[in-house]
């Protein structure tokens, strides 16, 4: 009897570990399509998301990274007809940074719950009434960084009454909206209204200033800012205007005024491009994320659910920022 139950035991074993064989060697050969769809196609923050897909796929050889956006702008009708037509052609997961989160839900995102195409959201969540269409997001916690931006606008606070200017990229956006809220947050107390003279912080007239991200508009935006007498501190919630290839050339000319903080430049993002303006002395600080790291940790959580039907843990998963200055430029952060 005893025998017997050994040699039961040992078929069971046998069989259990053959199984395992044969769905690992199946899950290692079936190819699984990963899309990454940005804001944006042309801009180094998505690119080095796409990198983080890629570099989880080196261990994962059956898995394909596919990379989309948006060809120069935030336009919230590209974003939607590029979803739809990933899913006619065929994906196993979407990750995608929010544009406009109603009219992405409305015309793409349902469409691939009815596929049940599993979607991570990264850099950009969509707003709290439809996260029921993503697994979880993956990013920067947007309204502290936006109280980051705030803190440090607060350095440079060279009056009783301070005049900010906050730039931005498409209305809608819910990661820029939260970095706008934040930056209010940490200057007056409340995210609600503009600032108009809680601690003796006010928004220009004339701002927020939108760009959809269109970066001639945004470099055009912030020289005329520039060249007011008396310019108020400009925070960029985004790369926007540094991300432009002609923003060294056109900025040059306040550099010895940025110098002696009589112009006040600060930005999101820490992109190579915004780096070597940094170092140039063209702005004053820039608070950089980890595009690379959103791009591959969302790419192993959709593969862990796409593979083994493992949920994300948690509901978000916020990755930490860093702060790059004139002085720390060459060792703030890695660039991939």
């Amino acid at each position: 009897m005893k025998l017997w139950i050994a040699q039961f035991a040992f078929f069971v074993v046998t069989l259990m570990l053959w199984r395992g064989s044969v769905y690992s060697a199946t899950s290692s050969q079936v190819p699984i399509n990963i899309a990454i769809v940005g804001k944006t196609k042309n801009d180094s923050f998505y690119q080095q998301s796409y990198k983080g897909c890629l570099r989880f796929a080196r261990d994962y050889p059956n898995v394909n990274c596919i990379y989309d956006g948006a060809d120069d702008y935030q336009d919230v009708r590209t974003q939607v007809l590029i979803v739809k037509e990933l899913l006619r052609k065929g994906i196993d997961g979407l990750l995608i940074s929010t544009t406009d989160s109603q009219f992405l839900v409305e015309g793409a995102l349902k469409q691939a719950a009815k596929k049940a195409i599993p979607v991570i959201t990264f850099d950009s969540d969509l707003l709290p009434e439809h996260k029921a269409y993503r697994l979880t997001y993956v990013g920067t916690n947007n309204f502290d960084f936006g109280m980051a931006l705030g803190e440090e606008a607060k350095r440079f606070k060279s009056g009783e009454k301070q005049f900010i200017c906050l730039q931005s990229g498409h209305q809608t956006t819910p990661n820029l909206n939260q970095r706008i809220a934040g930056v209010r947050h940490a200057l007056s107390g409340q995210s609600e209204k503009r600032l108009s003279g809680e601690n003796g912080w006010v928004e220009h007239y004339r701002c927020p200033l939108y760009t959809l991200g269109r970066r001639s508009d945004a470099l055009d935006q912030l020289v005329t800012m520039m060249k007011y007498p008396d310019p108020p501190v400009f925070v960029a919630v985004a790369g926007f205007a540094q991300f432009n290839p002609d923003y060294i050339n056109r900025m040059s000319q306040f550099k010895s005024q940025i110098a002696r903080q009589q112009r006040v430049i600060i930005s999101a993002d820490t992109e190579n491009s915004q780096l070597k303006a940094l170092q140039r002395g063209l702005s004053v600080t820039n608070i950089g994320q980890k595009p690379f790291e959103m791009g591959r940790l969302g790419t192993e959580l959709l593969h862990q659910f796409i593979t083994r039907h493992i949920k994300p843990a948690q509901s978000h998963y916020y990755l930490d920022y860093h702060y790059c200055n004139k002085g720390n430029v060459e060792t703030c952060t890695t660039n991939h």
